[in-house]
């Protein structure tokens, strides 16, 4: 099994460009292993026309901000962008932070981006579709490039859909990322499972990612952890809002976490 990480998405809205810095920080002094941002051009809650940054060229900035967690999107759109462009965008940014990036991607959802910024919004089908076009042109570009990434980037796929994205997953995917309770998620994760043998594909070579809802647990919250962790995640995202960017709920998770990787 794959070592437990902990993970936290700093929603790039409603703060100053100043807030999420800190936050950045404040996440790496902790030893945060991943620190994700979001793909979209709005607000997903609150004011939906409140502050909000550009997911890209914010990675390239975390890549010279940080040192040793990885970064990512949790996740990019594979709409906003042409395929090959994506590819020299990330080898770019897995070289500035010297080889610490997660190319995380999914199919898109949120239709306002869609609209404001004028691209095409489909539907859900089609869009699956160009993302499973685009994922091996991705690979192939990658592959290409001069000078070529430092490392294997992993792929991050989100996404829960049983016919269609976990097969994407199957055949792609170094990292899968969905939420739900545990149960929820343990039968997505057994379908994938199903989808790796039908691909040929090891099961175990996949890391299996989850959000942590944090506001919603009663009781103990490592109680949740080991329930998760006892079908097979192991990475585990809290998604933070500015401008506060509060990273109490993390810090239990992150001594959980010591003591299940023999840390501490």
């Amino acid at each position: 099994m794959h070592p437990v990480r902990i993970a936290v998405q700093l929603h790039p809205q409603h703060a100053e460009y100043s807030d999420i810095r800190r936050a950045v920080t404040e996440a790496e002094d902790l030893g945060i292993d991943v620190i994700y941002n979001w793909d979209h051009f709005y607000p997903l809650y609150g004011d939906p026309d409140g502050k909000h940054f550009e997911c890209w060229t914010m990675l390239g900035a975390w890549a010279e901000q940080t040192t040793a967690a990885e970064i990512g999107a949790l996740v990019t759109c594979n709409s906003y962008r042409n395929p090959q462009l994506l590819a020299d965008m990330a080898r770019t940014v897995d070289h500035m932070s010297g080889g610490r990036l997660i190319l995380g991607i999914g199919s898109g959802w949120f239709e306002r981006d869609y609209e404001e910024f004028g691209y095409e919004f489909g539907t859900a089908v089609s869009r699956l579709k160009d993302l499973d076009h685009n994922l091996p042109l991705i690979t192939e570009r990658l592959s290409k490039l001069n000078p070529p990434p430092t490392r294997k980037i992993p792929i991050l796929i989100g996404g829960g859909g049983e016919k269609v994205t976990l097969r994407i997953v199957a055949e792609h995917g170094d990292i899968w990322h969905f939420f739900g309770t545990p149960e929820q998620m343990g039968r997505k994760s057994r379908i994938l499972d199903e989808w790796c043998a039908r691909v040929g594909r090891d099961p175990g070579e996949i890391e299996r990612s989850t959000g942590v809802d944090y506001e919603k647990i009663s009781g103990d919250p490592l109680e949740l952890a080991e329930q998760y962790h006892g079908l097979g995640f192991t990475q585990f995202t809290f998604g933070l809002n500015g401008p506060g960017f509060d990273m109490t709920p993390v810090r239990p998770w992150l001594e959980w976490r010591d003591r299940v990787n023999g840390r501490s």
